[in-house]
């Protein structure tokens, strides 16, 4: 660390920070310029207390308030910490960061998720969502598991990187709706073999880097529980939820 902190003003004069959205230079490296940080949506206000879906502003700080999805189904998991909302400047983020092979972003969007995950009382087990392994050959590296290994070097707690398998392959699931998904993941991810007797009566924490319909999350949640896992939560960089969006948008047009 040390040595570390000894050559950050070498790198920074041979390579001066650059904002990763818009290259304007930034203090550091590893964070964003004011411009597109306040470009992002960053989940606020009062949130569903089973799911923390956005439920906007207006309501008191201690509102015990549950959201419509969750009354119609109840949440299999114990909480979701969502870093932001996902729109342009995130998803930018994420196609950089998984597409585009730039890795080093892994610390920032980490910390990101960091702020919004509530204190993990005891022991956790740190787990990525899997992919199926022709597809970690092509890209390389499983974008997930490097975001959870930074959350569990900050947190001290286990990463456990292949505690879930994907079994087969699955198609891009862009374009498809909640059923579809669902119909595809069935079966296609289950908890590693090697690994159950861990799993068995641990608080599991989930990581991922984008969370759309929860079909991705749900299957995992059902290997997960199927090894006996006492509990689920999931932390993403970017959660799809278009109307939570609508009301930033209303927000800033009405603060503009």
């Amino acid at each position: 660390m040390k040595l570390a902190s000894a050559l950050t003003p070498v790198i920074d004069f041979v390579f001066p920070p650059r904002c990763p959205l818009c290259g304007d230079p930034v203090a550091a490296h590893g964070g964003l310029c004011l411009g597109c940080w306040d470009k992002l949506a960053v989940p606020s206000g009062t949130c569903c207390t089973l799911c923390q879906r956005p439920m906007g502003e207006g309501y008191g700080e201690d509102a015990e308030l549950i959201c419509a999805p969750c009354m119609a189904e109840p949440p299999r998991h114990a909480g979701i910490a969502a870093a932001t909302l996902y729109n342009e400047p995130s998803r930018a983020l994420v196609l950089a960061f998984k597409h585009g092979r730039r890795i080093g972003l892994a610390p920032m969007m980490a910390r990101m998720m960091l702020t919004r995950l509530s204190i993990l009382e005891g022991p956790w087990l740190v787990v990525p969502v899997p992919l199926h392994r022709w597809r970690l050959m092509r890209r390389g590296f499983n974008q997930s598991a490097l975001l959870a290994r930074e959350i569990a070097r900050a947190t001290g707690q286990a990463l456990l990187f292949d505690g879930l398998v994907r079994h087969r392959p699955t198609p891009s699931l862009g374009g498809l709706g909640r059923k579809a998904r669902a119909r595809i993941l069935s079966g296609a991810i289950a908890a590693h073999s090697g690994r159950a007797a861990r799993i068995k009566g641990a608080n599991v924490l989930l990581v991922d880097d984008v969370m759309t319909s929860g079909a991705t999350t749900n299957a995992c949640i059902t290997a997960l529980r199927k090894a006996g896992a006492k509990q689920v939560r999931i932390a993403c960089f970017a959660r799809v939820l278009d109307e939570a969006l609508d009301s930033v948008r209303e927000v800033a047009q009405f603060s503009t």
